[in-house]
């Protein structure tokens, strides 16, 4: 979560006197030092800009900075050369989980097609030992299908619960800290508790896949490739964490830029690297062409939970949706009427900006959604901090011009169309109302006690 505008505090993690946009910090050690050289260790020097850190003292401890930043290269090196040993007992099982919106990152800054640059995404990571390469699109589509079953549920509630509507996305990590530690109790109870895409293929990866492999879910690595730093914060949630085994269920995340930059310390082009076809969860299938959700920058849940409710709720078959600007491109509003009534008001707020001017009109009463798409970087998902920037931290507008030209070329695929998912949900959930299926597709978010008052805070 990356403010727009400074803060009244510094940021703890500065030295006193450091310019937030240059300052820089060596990653943290991964080994004590003890350990042999490998071919690894000359990449393991890349810096996190302080500039990227994405919550302020307000919403970050001292421990989780210092555990968000062992979610680097070098851990991931770490676990690449223990494989490289003698001592099979300590291996791991390395899997690496890609999301869709980093792969037109690939595409547009190495100019390639969606599909050549999964492939070779994949071959890269495998040349470097990696075992598995997986793509998030089906924890996606487990992801939208459980919000989209929670809306038509809170909206049939609305006229008993409180609190029912309105419902917010939870899938962006950034705008969930946000709730969590600075607006607390305003917001949390509205938040739907479906989980991210990210968390809930942690559980497919060390749940499903584990189980089919017959391995213990704390011998395998998992690491995520994220457009965002903020899902480095996601992997450190205390519910994101299967406790019978000690194993978190993303063991590290990368942003896409890191993984550039670790092509560029190995002298790699993109253009150079054989093309390896994306593993699929299932046996030995591959994955085949790639496929994203509505949505012209994010996994689209507005348009399919829109869409769903308005066949479920009014018998409405929505095929196409207009969205209408408000104040910016980045505040929409998407509306169904019905016999001359709006039965339907769904909105789209990125960027701190308009979730601040959203949170005011809940707070004065005025709020008319029934249902809000939030994420915390303006423009989106593919404007991701760990992506599309420039070398001095800003963005690059050409290539994400580039990746969203990229990415609306993608075709779509409706979730409830996954013959995988909906095997899934029988064989390995015990059914979609199940008490499993509850337990591993849904969390709670509620209220963290913070010393700092949000109103220290300007974004």
């Amino acid at each position: 979560m990356k403010c727009e505008n400074c803060t009244k505090k510094e940021c703890s993690k500065k030295q006193k006197n450091d310019d937030t946009q240059s300052t820089s910090v060596d990653a943290l050690s991964a080994n004590d030092g003890s350990e042999e050289k490998n071919e690894f260790d000359t990449l393991a020097n890349a810096k996190i800009l302080l500039s990227d850190c994405l919550a302020c003292d307000s919403c970050m401890t001292l421990e989780e900075g210092a555990r968000v930043f062992q979610q680097n290269q070098k851990e991931f090196f770490r676990i690449l050369n223990l494989n490289k040993k003698c001592d099979t007992s300590q291996h791991k099982v390395l899997a690496v989980s890609l999301c869709p919106q980093s792969l037109p990152y690939f595409a547009a800054k190495f100019n390639l097609s969606v599909n050549e640059a999964a492939k070779r995404l994949c071959g890269f990571l495998k040349s470097l030992g990696v075992h598995y390469v997986f793509d998030t699109t089906i924890a996606a589509d487990f992801s939208i299908l459980e919000s989209q079953r929670e809306f038509v549920q809170r909206y049939q509630r609305r006229n008993q619960e409180e609190h029912a509507l309105p419902m917010f996305a939870s899938a962006c990590p950034g705008w969930i800290r946000y709730a969590e530690r600075v607006l607390t109790n305003l917001v949390t109870s509205h938040i739907c508790t479906a989980k991210s895409p990210q968390q809930i293929m942690g559980s497919l990866v060390k749940g499903y896949f584990a189980r089919q492999q017959n391995l213990s879910p704390d011998k395998i690595f998992h690491v995520v490739v994220a457009p965002c730093y903020d899902k480095k914060l996601e992997a450190l949630r205390e519910d994101f964490y299967t406790a019978l085994y000690n194993s978190p269920e993303v063991d590290c995340v990368l942003t896409s830029g890191e993984i550039v930059q670790i092509m560029e310390q190995k002298n790699v082009s993109m253009k150079d690297v054989t093309e390896v076809a994306v593993d699929s969860l299932f046996d030995d299938l591959k994955e085949g062409d790639v496929v994203r959700h509505d949505g012209k920058r994010s996994d689209g849940y507005l348009e399919h939970i829109f869409k769903h409710a308005a066949k479920e709720l009014f018998g409405v078959d929505v095929k196409e949706i207009t969205y209408k600007a408000l104040k910016n491109k980045d505040f929409q509003e998407v509306t169904l009427e019905k016999d001359g009534e709006t039965v339907l008001r769904f909105a789209a707020a990125y960027g701190f900006r308009n979730i601040q001017n959203m949170v005011l009109k809940l707070k004065k009463g005025k709020f008319l959604y029934h249902f809000v798409e939030v994420l915390a970087c303006p423009g989106g998902c593919l404007n991701g901090k760990g992506q599309a920037q420039t070398e001095d931290g800003k963005p690059d507008r050409a290539l994400l011009a580039q990746m969203e030209e990229v990415y609306t070329a993608i075709p779509v695929r409706l979730p409830e169309t996954n013959l995988h998912v909906q095997r899934m949900y029988q064989d390995w959930l015990e059914g979609v109302d199940s008490r499993k299926a509850q337990d591993t597709l849904h969390t709670t978010y509620s209220a963290v006690n913070q010393s700092t008052s949000s109103l220290d805070i300007k974004w």
